[in-house]
């Protein structure tokens, strides 16, 4: 019996929903139906509303009520339980419930990088069948400010990279938490209140010697505490430090700032706090609040786990198991920070954090980059302390391997030149919608006249013979204007030296496609316009997204 659209849907939205172990994602569950119903293709906008009503159906399901409706309509689809590490992924020391954490500052949205926190953590909980948080360490209302909406970015990234957290966290909700340890240190004698400036103090801590604080007594150091709580010290007049070893080796280890006064409003509790904990701080506190049980970090942030054990230490609690890795360059965008990313947005020097040149989850994703070819992409990369350089390549050839199958072909003209073809009669040309895929012919009219791309007429002489693809043969007969003439359809024409050119008809559709290097103009088939939010390949250009659809069709490029 022939499955309807309802049934299509719900299986690919239970298998995805079963692969990641998350919420069915839209695009990846249009992108199945697609494939199995081309014929779909021009019919997105009314099935959009089915997709979404299923998803939701789904979203409302448990785990197990997902594998019994699949194996009840599609027991082909079913995804194997997840047992074996991935490819890459060295297997953890996991002797007890292993949960994962990534820690982002919300200052922005995921780039690259902080994808492969997100993608290999999660990965590693649900190999282990453990938990997986995201904490947001948002304490920082001055130098790396919170932007409001970042927190549902990294919450929309995490989701449609297949990576759903288990648990949400945000730090400047439990700043408390952190005032009552710290007054616990301060009670064990473990903590003091400072009052040297930094370049005093770091006379001090160079020459292995105790500032004039450091032995004050607790009753002390409790008062001053209650009045830097208070609001009664200005920025950089005191600090509470911890004791570590003034002898230390590695200055940086020596009596390290936990907490300090920061008098800026921050985005979400406002001037609510006058103190606020450093990142060392606050994350001990929460891997031991969250039973956090494996951390993985830059192998830059070893002095962090070093300057964090000396509070384990002191309150006896056991710290997670660490692994390091090396930093990854990628070649195409160099050294990006976010704090830089934001400043040159606010320049204007992008158009916002989607902007195609940057490295963002966001931006990839506009472009049509899939979250599978992400997900495989990181998990390639594995867990080596090496400092490795990769390419923007690697990326989209994982890509290519997932979108070549799906996406639909199309004829489109950049930098057009207006072709007049004599003796031409006006025919359909019919061309294939997938060179291997059986989807039918997409159907182009043709009055006797096309653009061509200017690159194509490079180095072109009158009585050049050429083959306008899925069409016609013609000879040119002028250049300036360009003009040819109609000379049959015999494919042999290629063998002897022809070249075959794409071309559009004057009916097209204006495209702009906005790519990392620069923007074409030109025309396309009118089929385009029945591909809203779909990646579709360009003949001879690329893979692109079809981003919106008005007087002009604007594409972002995706790559070759």
């Amino acid at each position: 019996m022939k499955e309807s659209i309802e049934e299509v849907i719900e299986k690919h939205a239970l298998q995805n929903a079963l692969k990641y172990d998350s919420t069915p994602k839209a695009d990846a569950v249009m992108g199945k139906v697609l494939g199995e119903c081309p014929g779909l293709r021009t019919k997105t906008s009314e099935i959009s509303p089915l997709i979404q009503g299923l998803i939701e159906k789904v979203s409302s399901m448990t785990s197990a009520e997902r594998s019994a409706r699949l194996q009840q309509i599609a027991p082909e689809l079913m995804v194997p339980k997840k047992k074996e590490r991935r490819c890459g992924l060295p297997p953890l020391e996991a002797g007890e419930k292993v949960t994962m954490r990534i820690a982002p500052n919300p200052n922005g949205p995921p780039t690259l990088g902080n994808a492969r926190g997100i993608i290999i953590n999660h990965e590693y909980a649900q190999m282990y069948n453990g938990k997986f948080i995201l904490r947001f360490d948002d304490t920082d209302p001055k130098t790396k400010r919170p932007i409001l909406e970042a927190y549902e970015w990294y919450k929309e990234d995490c989701e449609w990279l297949g990576a759903n957290p288990n648990e949400i966290v945000t730090a400047s909700d439990r700043i408390e938490e952190y005032y009552q340890y710290a007054e616990k240190l301060i009670k064990m004698g473990k903590a003091y209140i400072c009052f040297c400036d930094k370049e005093k103090f770091k006379i001090f801590k160079d020459s292995m010697r105790a500032c004039p604080h450091r032995e004050q007594d607790v009753e002390a150091n409790l008062n001053y505490w209650k009045k830097m709580l208070a609001g009664g010290y200005d920025e950089g007049e005191a600090v509470l430090r911890i004791k570590t070893d003034i002898l230390h080796k590695d200055p940086a280890l020596r009596d390290w700032v936990a907490l300090r006064v920061v008098k800026e409003s921050h985005p979400r509790v406002g001037r609510k706090y006058d103190v606020w904990p450093m990142l060392d701080f606050e994350s001990a506190m929460e891997d031991h609040l969250l039973r956090v049980t494996h951390i993985i970090r830059g192998k830059d942030l070893m002095d962090s786990e070093k300057r964090q054990k000396f509070i384990y230490d002191y309150f006896g609690w056991k710290y997670p198991k660490t692994s390091h890795w090396g930093r990854i360059r990628i070649h195409e965008f160099g050294k990006f920070s976010t704090s830089e990313i934001k400043s040159a947005i606010d320049k204007g020097e992008y158009r916002g954090w989607d902007d195609p040149r940057l490295p963002t989850v966001r931006a990839l994703r506009r472009r049509g980059i899939q979250a599978e070819a992400i997900r495989n992409f990181m998990i390639d990369l594995g867990m080596s302390e090496t400092d490795i350089a990769v390419s923007m390549d690697t990326l989209y050839a994982e890509n290519r391997k997932i979108v070549d199958t799906i996406a639909n072909r199309y004829f489109f003209v950049w930098d057009p030149i207006h072709l007049d073809i004599e003796n031409a009669m006006p025919t359909v040309a019919k061309a294939p919608l997938h060179p291997t895929e059986r989807r039918g012919l997409r159907e182009i009219s043709v009055q006797g006249e096309v653009f061509v791309c200017k690159d194509d007429l490079q180095g072109i002489k009158k009585g050049d013979k050429l083959r306008l693809k899925d069409l016609y043969n013609i000879q040119i007969t002028g250049l300036c204007p360009l003009r040819a003439e109609y000379i049959g359809n015999d494919l042999s024409i290629t063998k002897k030296g022809a070249t075959i050119i794409h071309w559009c008809p004057p009916e097209g559709v204006k495209v702009k496609v906005i790519g990392p290097e620069r923007e074409y103009t030109g025309i396309g088939e009118r089929g385009i316009s029945s591909e809203l939010g779909n990646i579709v390949q360009f003949e001879r250009f690329g893979f692109v997204r079809i981003d919106t659809i008005n007087d002009e069709i604007v594409a972002y490029f995706a790559h070759k």
